[in-house]
């Protein structure tokens, strides 16, 4: 059995739906690839009754992200990269590779103004491509509360480079929790977008670029080989000399670089750990390595999976088959009670709306959004920055639900 890699509509977006809708939601769900697991089960639960759910009057609906925890302001900026060398691997009539970048760093407090979850445009295109008929507001995800300031001043020093990969059909801003506490921890984050990837992606003449490759038949090694070459290519422009694409490029240290991801994200660590020397560790939050960890490993680099439980007991094949080839510090964590999205926002904007969580978890979404955040922190923590991590040692009585993979 294979991890969901296809992002299925939120479930709490699902949910918001008249009865009559839901009915025929496994329809508009874009087609998970062959051998892998159903669809979410959240996406094929009744709705709730009338009055219950704070989407009742979705347009008073103000949803909030967890509060970073590390001890600096965050400021972002938004990137629109070409790659001139490269055609767009999915609509070469499209010219060269365009890409949409936020970057999130260590801030001063009080500096800047708020920054937006997302574009009304890419927020209303992920609302039409999950729910044909819908008729919630787009503010209800444009207006998402996030913790990051734009035009923020930036603090000093030079800072370990994450980039950041989401899901399949997911836009960017769907672990931007996870982005947004990295960067308070000292941290610079690279969260890409990967056009024609998800289900909207807005460039800066004001153009929302659709999902091509929702629904269309595809070779997932190829999309995470593809991804690879996005990270590559984001690493290169952040540090290339004399002339980097980000005006803020002198507070990474381009010795310290990390890629983590989730889904076909995280599925995407490994291809860019194996082409690029320059990324020195990988996290992959439940995603299926279409690219497995060859037999003579990753170059000794560290390597961190994070996964939920699958039905029956059983294990990713492919996690299974890489496992013991990794070949440098590596740890497999299962966290009880999660699904597939309990690694990014989702469950924070399901709560938002007032809606019951996805069947089969049993996690709340803050205490989802700690522990990824937490262990995501510890491993880049370690590796990057050479500050030894406990919480990495074993399983520990604080966090009962994290078991650690023999």
């Amino acid at each position: 059995m294979r991890r969901l890699r296809v992002t299925v509509g939120a479930a709490a977006l699902l949910l918001a739906l008249p009865l009559s809708v839901t009915a025929a939601v496994p329809a508009l769900a874009a087609p998970s690839p062959a051998g892998s697991v159903a669809p979410d089960a959240a996406a094929l639960a009744p709705a709730p009754a009338p009055g219950t759910a704070a989407t009742s009057d979705p347009a008073a609906v103000r949803i909030e992200l967890p509060r970073p925890t590390g001890p600096y302001a965050v400021g972002r900026e938004i990137l629109h990269l070409v790659d001139q060398d490269r055609p767009d691997p999915w609509v070469p009539s499209a010219g060269p590779r365009r890409l949409m970048v936020s970057m999130y760093y260590p801030a001063h407090a009080g500096t800047g103004g708020p920054a937006p979850y997302m574009t009304a445009g890419a927020a209303r295109a992920m609302l039409d491509f999950r729910l044909p008929g819908n008729t919630l507001p787009t503010e209800v995800l444009s207006g998402v509360r996030t913790w990051s300031a734009t035009g923020a001043r930036p603090q000093g020093g030079h800072y370990p480079l994450v980039v950041l990969s989401p899901g399949f059909v997911d836009a960017r801003t769907a672990v931007t929790g996870l982005a947004e506490d990295l960067a308070s921890r000292g941290y610079v984050v690279a969260l890409v977008d990967h056009t024609y990837e998800n289900t909207g992606t807005t460039f800066p003449d004001g153009r929302t670029l659709p999902c091509v490759m929702c629904g269309r038949p595809k070779d997932w090694s190829q999309v995470d080989e593809s991804r690879a070459k996005d990270v590559s290519f984001v690493v290169d422009r952040l540090t290339s000399r004399p002339h980097p694409a980000w005006r803020l490029a002198r507070m990474i240290d381009r010795d310290r670089i990390g890629m983590a991801g989730h889904s076909a994200g995280g599925a995407a660590a490994v291809p860019a750990l194996l082409t690029d020397d320059r990324i020195r560790a990988g996290v992959n939050l439940d995603g299926t390595m279409d690219v497995l960890v060859p037999a003579t490993g990753i170059g000794g680099k560290p390597f961190l999976m994070i996964g939920h439980p699958l039905d029956g007991g059983g294990e990713d094949g492919s996690w299974e088959t890489s496992w013991p080839r990794l070949d440098g510090w590596k740890r497999w964590l299962t966290v009880e009670g999660t699904d597939h999205h309990s690694f990014t926002d989702f469950p924070v904007l399901i709560d938002g709306l007032g809606l019951p969580p996805a069947p089969g978890t049993t996690i709340a979404s803050g205490r989802a959004a700690d522990l990824t955040r937490r262990y995501v922190g510890a491993f880049f923590d370690l590796q990057l920055k050479g500050i030894e991590q406990p919480l990495l040692d074993g399983p520990n009585a604080a966090d009962p639900e994290v078991l650690f993979h023999p």
